[in-house]
């Protein structure tokens, strides 16, 4: 059975920001003998046979030429339509004259169909605000291609615009000669990002992970010589073979009537005539193999080691059809759940086999086969090791199995998960709904609605006991259909199979100790200072605020929506951050300040604290940053109290464990080490050396012996500092929040913190980066491959709001003119743009930047073009077209995110730290309907000036 809804909760433990009583490790020298093999005990439930129903709001039909549809009716966002065109077909299904052509063919729908001539269609669609890239996508892998288009329902223009698109998509391409051509630059380009460790690696390891299979050659951007030399008709050939009707679905998500959207679809798609005699649609197979198969790859540029362990099923997989297939995928997440917090505890020890580690079992890259693996990132030299400590996990719950306090709490976290997945059934936006229906029409499965989902979950949970839980494990783990995959760096004495294989049967041989579980205390605060109180209240009628200023001088402002229902979202502020260190301790704490936290509050350790909020979604994380300490953090309001608990503690009593410390210090090295071997990891590195080496605060990037030299005992000295005056911390909180709640905890939590009146502000360095024109070329890497970053940043005499959004929009003008330039009139390169923004604090600023790959040879033409395309910007603004594009763009995307939870937080905090007036942003459709051309022309002219930074990525010398 494939999961598809059945959500994948290993990683909810590994994201809970809080932390908490140590695990001690196993002392017993003698393991006990371990118990038998747990058998599958599966208890006799009624129902089992019962299929999955579909989401009875979801209309279902197939047109007569065999095209399938999905339409739902969903009110978030307002006046728009998720619309997607699946394809049952990708690049496993190229022949071999075809490699790379399945995506090639994804790329010529928008170059040219029956209704949009070549760069019309993403010229229209600029027009009415639908970007390219950002909303107007589409992607091709293995075995499908899915084109994504959210469209304006509110429009019958608009939207009977989109259904023609994806019409024309279905199969109206043109094909034409002269736009294959042209597209071959830009395919190419993209082919050339995607060079380098990674690509030279995957050559050695997908052979043996896809063993004996066609998926092992046919990689979805294909061959480079087939992408310049294949002839039109090879191209035309896939799409008549593989775009047809019955092979297609059309999916329609949104702000619309059922009835609308289901006649616009048989509008558009009856008429494309049936296949006669079409080429059969193959299943690709990922074939059995009697042993286990090892590849180890190196690069010298590869940054990063990695262990994959893969247990591939032997037989086929089903579709999850029925019941019982449901409570089986049930049985396969919690068991990763599990896992993977036995994996994360492993993390947390002072020297850690891995960073990270993962195991789970679900899909591969064939549709009708499954695999358990267990994947983990280590240290270039400690892959031997991380192997060695996965098999043993594997081990231990073979030979003891889980204990039932795990199984409690993986079932928490499950129900609590599926609780707040209910409480939010009517406000999921589109975007998250539509892909399900996708991938329905792909697996054959039925997608149930969330009631049932819900429903049928909290049934079937209480029945899963620990035995068939464990008995799992039998089925995951076997000793042929095995393959260990090994990539990273280059090392002086790289791993050979015979170790790898040495360290499999040893540990196969091996009775590992059994796992020891903590008990978690029941309460995260076992005593409170005396309330404060409140002891002012005000509100801003316009914005919808009310903000609380406390006895102790905090202020907390709320701001109650209803966005979602189990969503409150939270963030903290206070002046001061690391300004106020001196240069020299902010250099002896910048690395350790990130460690922090590894040790826990309360004197609760990262590992219990995991166990503790089980079943709480809720998280907390303070930081110091340059000019704030602050806190970020989310909660559901059920779970709010546990939040401001949680801030609390972190006022007051966060954990200092050199144990914890020396843990995260060797996984941050495991992880740098290698960084400066990437090329575009040293090239940053070489341009912040000249933007920024002459700041006395400038540490550079972060060295083994960095991290070894940064100061835990100070670190944790200024954190205190910085945290012992609540007094003068902003709070905000935005969501379904409750007033008497917040009212009550933040009495309780944050108005007994001290409050020493101390109003600290932020101090103001005297660096500045050096101004004028400045150049530099940096040779790293051995792929014939470049990369152009433009910067101009330095101080200016004033911030102006107006201004602002000017330079923004003079970023997205030049991006427009970026792509048409040097991707579709050049064919220069896959992706590029332009940003820029006025910041107000800590001085008034400007920064603005260009980017893009490219191809060695051709830096110097796409260098010039760009500033051909920002020289006409400066002497005649953009078109009104462009104008009109930006301005769409914008009106768009916050009639979207007005409405979310995430853009209040954003602007109230915003609009605070850099004391800005709060009611300006009810003002925004107004600011942007008044932008004008010469607007962004004027801050071309005033800010793109000759104080800019050109750093040109290039290969190095052959």
């Amino acid at each position: 059975m494939k999961k598809v809804w059945i959500p994948y909760l290993g990683a909810l433990a590994l994201t809970i920001a809080a932390c908490g009583p140590k695990v001690t490790d196993n002392k017993t020298n003698t393991p006990p003998p371990p118990p038998p093999p747990p058998t599958l005990q599966v208890p006799a439930v009624a129902g089992m046979t019962e299929a999955i129903p579909m989401d009875p709001s979801v209309r279902m039909g197939t047109l007569p030429n065999g095209l399938t549809y999905y339409v739902k009716n969903n009110g978030k966002p307002e006046d728009k339509v998720e619309l997607r065109l699946a394809i049952n077909a990708g690049s496993v299904l190229e022949d071999d004259d075809q490699q790379g052509l399945a995506h090639f063919m994804e790329h010529m729908n928008f170059n040219g169909t029956n209704h949009f001539e070549k760069n019309e269609l993403v010229d229209y669609l600029q027009g009415i605000g639908v970007k390219f890239g950002a909303d107007l996508n589409a992607y091709t892998s293995f075995d499908e291609t899915v084109y994504i288009l959210p469209i304006p329902s509110d429009d019958p223009e608009k939207l009977e615009q989109g259904f023609t698109i994806i019409e024309d998509w279905a199969g109206g391409a043109k094909l034409e000669t002269d736009a294959i051509n042209d597209e071959r630059g830009v395919v190419l380009e993209e082919s050339r990002t995607g060079k380098g460790a990674s690509d030279r690696m995957n050559k050695v390891t997908i052979p043996v992970q896809f063993y004996n299979s066609k998926y092992a050659d046919r990689l979805p951007i294909g061959k480079d010589e087939i992408l310049k030399n294949f002839k039109p008709e090879v191209l035309k050939r896939f799409y008549k073979d593989w775009y047809r009707p019955d092979l297609m679905a059309v999916v329609a998500v949104g702000d619309l009537d059922v009835a609308v959207m289901e006649q616009k679809i048989k509008d558009h798609f009856t008429k494309i005539p049936k296949p006669v005699n079409p080429r059969k649609r193959p299943v690709i197979e990922l074939p059995n193999h009697p042993d286990t198969k090892v590849a180890i790859a190196q690069d010298k540029e590869a940054t990063f080691a990695s262990v994959n362990i893969s247990y591939k099923d032997k037989i086929a997989s089903t579709p999850t059809l029925t019941v019982g297939d449901y409570r089986d995928d049930l049985v396969n997440g919690l068991f990763s759940f599990m896992i993977n917090n036995r994996l994360q505890e492993l993390t947390q020890k002072p020297n850690p086999p891995f960073i990270f580690g993962s195991s789970s079992y679900g899909g591969t890259v064939a549709r009708n086969k499954n695999a358990y693996s267990s994947f983990a990132g280590s240290a270039p030299d400690g892959q031997l090791a991380a192997l060695k400590a996965l098999l043993e996990e594997n081990q231990r719950v073979k030979l003891y199995g889980f204990g039932q306090a795990e199984l409690d709490r993986a079932k928490q976290a499950y129900g609590s998960f599926f609780d707040s997945y209910y409480k939010d059934r009517d406000k999921l936006e589109s975007s998250r709904i539509v892909g399900q229906y996708v991938q329905s029409y792909f697996s054959k499965e039925a997608v149930p609605s969330i009631e049932w989902n819900y429903n049928k979950t909290m049934e079937l949970l209480p029945g899963i006991n620990v035995e068939e839980v464990n008995a799992k494990i039998n089925d995951y783990i076997h000793d042929d259909n095995r393959t260990i995959v090994f990539t990273g760096p280059t090392t002086d004495t790289p791993p050979t199979e015979a170790q790898v294989l040495k360290v499999v049967s040893e540990v196969a041989a091996t009775k590992v100790a059994p796992y020891e579980d903590t008990e978690v205390r029941e309460s995260l605060i076992e005593k409170l200072p005396a309330a404060g109180s409140i002891s002012k209240t005000t509100s801003n009628d316009k914005v919808g605020t009310t903000t609380y200023t406390l006895s102790n001088g905090a202020t907390v402002t709320i701001k109650p929506t209803d966005f979602k229902n189990d969503e409150i979202l939270m963030s903290a502020f206070s002046y001061g951050g690391t300004s106020l260190y001196s240069d020299e301790d902010a250099k002896k704490t910048g690395l350790a300040n990130g460690g922090l936290t590894q040790a826990g509050v309360a004197g609760m350790s990262q590992t219990d604290m995991s166990k503790f909020l089980t079943g709480k979604l809720v998280n907390v994380s303070p930081r110091i940053g340059s000019l704030t300490e602050s806190f970020r953090g989310s909660a559901t309001p059920k779970d709010l109290e546990v939040m401001f608990q949680l801030i609390h503690l972190y006022f007051t009593d966060l954990n200092k464990d050199d144990e914890a410390f020396a843990s995260f210090i060797s996984k941050q090295k495991s992880f740098i080490g290698r960084m400066m071997s990437d090329p575009n990891t040293y090239f940053s590195n070489e341009i912040n050396k000249i933007r920024y080496g002459s700041n006395p605060r400038y540490t550079g990037f972060p060295t083994e012996e960095k991290f070894d030299e940064a100061d835990y005992d100070l670190a944790y000295k200024l954190y205190q500092e910085r945290f012992a005056d609540a007094g003068d911390f902003h709070f905000y909180l935005v969501g379904n929040v409750d007033k008497a709640q917040v009212e009550e905890f933040s009495k309780k939590y944050i108005a007994s913190l001290p409050g020493l009146n101390s109003n600290e502000s932020y101090k103001v360095n005297d660096w500045r980066e050096a101004k004028g024109t400045r150049k530099k070329v940096v040779k790293k890497g051995t792929d014939d491959k470049s990369s152009v970053r433009i910067n101009w940043s330095y101080e200016v005499p004033a911030y102006s709001a107006q201004e602002n959004l000017a330079v923004d929009a003079l970023g997205e003008a030049l991006t427009i003119k970026i792509i048409e330039t040097l991707r579709e009139k050049e064919g220069g390169i896959y992706s590029g743009g332009a940003r820029g923004s006025l910041r107000k604090t800590p001085y008034p600023a400007f920064s603005f930047g260009i980017s893009f790959p490219c191809g060695p040879d051709n830096v110097d033409k796409l260098v010039d073009a760009t500033m051909n395309e920002i020289d006409l910007i400066k002497k005649n603004g953009p078109s009104e077209k462009d104008l009109n594009k930006v301005k769409e763009g914008y009106l768009l995307d916050y009639k979207e995110t007005v409405k979310t939870n995430r853009y209040w937080l954003s602007v109230l905090v915003d609009a605070d730290e850099d004391k800005k007036d709060i009611n300006k942003v009810l003002e925004y459709e107004k600011a942007v309907n008044a932008l004008t051309a010469k607007d962004i022309q004027d801050a071309a002219n005033k800010y793109l000036t000759k104080d800019y930074f050109l750093a040109i990525l290039k290969p190095e010398d052959k």
